[in-house]
């Protein structure tokens, strides 16, 4: 069993880091001079002095943001730290880092029509536009960032003491984890977009974003099949069986959306490493001797 609680603790005492020289780099460039984009690339969020008085800004705009961000990644790196390449938690770290660079890249050029020249940045990278210096440089700060995160969090692991943790069938964390980011992702959206429906008494189709609308309304057909099959192969791996068809399939969907890009990699990963025998799982062979 993956030990959440390690790599949680580890994820937010590392996003404290993060928002401490925000806080800094805030009060170096904002108040005092001017915010460059360099900021916004390396993933952190900039504020006022003013936004400090406003209790609303101080959890929604600067913890919260950390704060997730923090949790995700710890538990991901929690869940997949067995299967990880090298021995050394930190370079652990920058690896799952750079797989979730990757899986945001795909999901923004998956989500935006026209790429690359409609760029923009998304979760601290920047995509597309044109290939200047300018964008070079952000994207490595926004890449360099993301690396660090990773090793920091890989360095604490190694801090925290961990628990004694049982056997169980290899997959079972991952798919599990993607279940839970599933459904707050489809719970999250599909509100969005239900309290759309409602107000603007059905779903409208903007020529100019018809593609974004559409992945947003495949979130409540698609999302929620997703993660519902990611649900039935956690439950088969408790007891003990393979659940590859039912995480392939439930990360299929959820991939499917864009949004729920992560989650649905996520349980393609579960259920392909649920299908293979835990370590001390007998074997048929060495059942029928």
């Amino acid at each position: 069993m993956a030990d959440f609680g390690r790599g949680i603790k580890a994820g937010v005492a590392v996003a404290a880091v993060y928002l401490i020289i925000s806080a800094i780099l805030s009060a170096i460039y904002h108040n005092l001079l001017s915010i460059p984009y360099f900021i916004y690339a390396a993933g952190l969020h900039p504020f006022s002095l003013m936004a400090l008085t406003d209790p609303s800004s101080v959890i929604f705009s600067l913890i919260l943001p950390y704060l997730v961000r923090g949790i995700i990644f710890g538990a991901v790196f929690a869940a997949l730290y067995d299967f990880l390449p090298s021995t050394a938690s930190v370079k652990k770290g920058v690896v799952l880092s750079a797989f979730v660079c990757i899986v945001a890249l795909v999901g923004a050029i998956y989500t935006t029509p026209g790429w690359p020249t409609d760029g923009r940045i998304v979760g601290g990278i920047y995509y597309g536009g044109t290939l200047d210096l300018s964008s070079i440089s952000l994207a490595l700060a926004g890449i360099i960032s993301a690396l660090a995160f990773g090793a920091l969090t890989g360095f604490l692991w190694d801090r925290f003491l961990g628990k004694t943790l049982t056997e169980e069938r290899k997959g079972r964390s991952v798919l599990l984890f993607s279940f839970i980011l599933g459904l707050v992702t489809w719970v999250l959206f599909a509100a969005m977009f239900l309290i759309g429906v409602v107000i603007r008494g059905g779903p409208a189709v903007n020529p100019d974003t018809w593609w974004s609308d559409l992945l947003f309304t495949s979130i409540v057909f698609l999302g929620l099949p997703g993660w519902v099959l990611t649900f039935i192969a956690w439950r088969k791996t408790r007891r003990g069986e393979s659940g590859f068809k039912w995480g392939l399939a439930g990360g299929v969907s959820m991939a499917l959306t864009g949004i729920m890009l992560l989650p649905g990699v996520l349980a393609i990963i579960g259920g392909v490493l649920s299908g293979h025998k835990a370590a001390s799982e007998p074997s048929t062979a060495a059942i029928v001797q």
